[in-house]
């Protein structure tokens, strides 16, 4: 499974898909130019625990990297594995 990302320049969202069904996906909302806020991350009930939340943040993370974007995590989710995961930490807001 494949981590795609659909952004309009004001909100958009990391997905995955499986048989053409959106099966996991994490949205965002653009906060000016240099950061944007995680909303809200959602995973089918057939595929939890698989770690695809985490992907999804994950990629959302290089993303950030790569364009010198900063992230705020206001997803619950999202939030507890910026915490837990220091890796990921250099990109938080």
């Amino acid at each position: 499974m494949t981590v795609q990302k659909q952004d309009d320049g004001k909100h958009g969202k990391y997905f995955i898909l499986e048989n053409d069904i959106e099966v996991a996906s994490m949205t965002f909302t653009w906060a000016g130019t240099q950061k944007f806020i995680i909303d809200h991350t959602e995973v089918d009930e057939s595929q939890k625990g698989k770690g695809l939340g985490l992907e999804l943040l994950k990629t959302a993370v290089e993303d950030a990297r790569k364009n010198g974007l900063k992230i705020i995590p206001l997803c619950p989710f999202a939030n507890a594995m910026m915490k837990k995961h220091v890796e990921l930490q250099d990109v938080l807001r």
